[in-house]
């Protein structure tokens, strides 16, 4: 009689499951003596669409070698970013990295995802429904996604600004709801 292995001890590796996008891939040539030697540079965003993102890069020799690398080094390099009803950000906020720059603007029901290649791939991963979006700066596809997770990662939910101020979630959101009430009577 075989005794079964003991897994409790080992995270389910299928239990997470993962989407992911690719946004570059970049062929390099090396001249060497007999030619040239391509290899393959992949930018992949990886995410579980329900709050959690990263990105990552390979190099390899072969396309889908060099995707499999960025992937598993996308899924090492998560953050995790609050996100309102599940389908947009709780405030505005812009993001840096280099010369790249990004603002990212709240938006209401119905918007859908408004913003360009790489930081759509961003926004589509983590499960934003409804976001305006605008790249200022670099157009390079790295420096793109690096400045919206910057940005993403100054995110604060009404829940984390409670804690950090010691007070009661509602006291916050009274708090906001009474200063645009005074701005509209303005």
């Amino acid at each position: 009689m075989a005794k079964e292995p003991n897994n409790k001890g080992r995270r389910d590796e299928a239990a997470p499951e993962f989407a992911d996008r690719l946004v570059a891939i970049n062929r390099v040539s090396k001249t060497v003596k007999g030619g040239k030697r391509f290899g393959f540079a992949a930018l992949v965003v990886v995410g579980d669409q329900k709050g959690r993102v990263g990105f990552g890069k390979g190099k390899a020799k072969e396309v889908p070698e060099a995707i499999r690398k960025a992937t598993e080094q996308a899924k090492r390099n998560m953050i995790r970013v609050p996100l309102r009803e599940g389908r947009t950000l709780h405030h505005d906020m812009e993001g840096r990295h280099g010369a790249g720059k990004v603002v990212m603007r709240t938006a209401p029901t119905g918007t859908g995802i408004i913003a360009g290649g790489p930081m759509r791939a961003v926004f589509e991963m983590l499960g934003i429904q409804d976001v305006v979006a605008k790249s200022i700066g670099s157009q390079n596809p790295y420096n793109m996604i690096r400045a919206t997770l910057d940005g993403l990662k100054k995110e604060a939910s009404p829940r984390m600004v409670a804690q950090r101020r010691g007070k009661k979630v509602a006291d916050i959101l009274r708090r906001d709801e009474a200063s645009s009430q005074e701005a509209v009577e303005a």
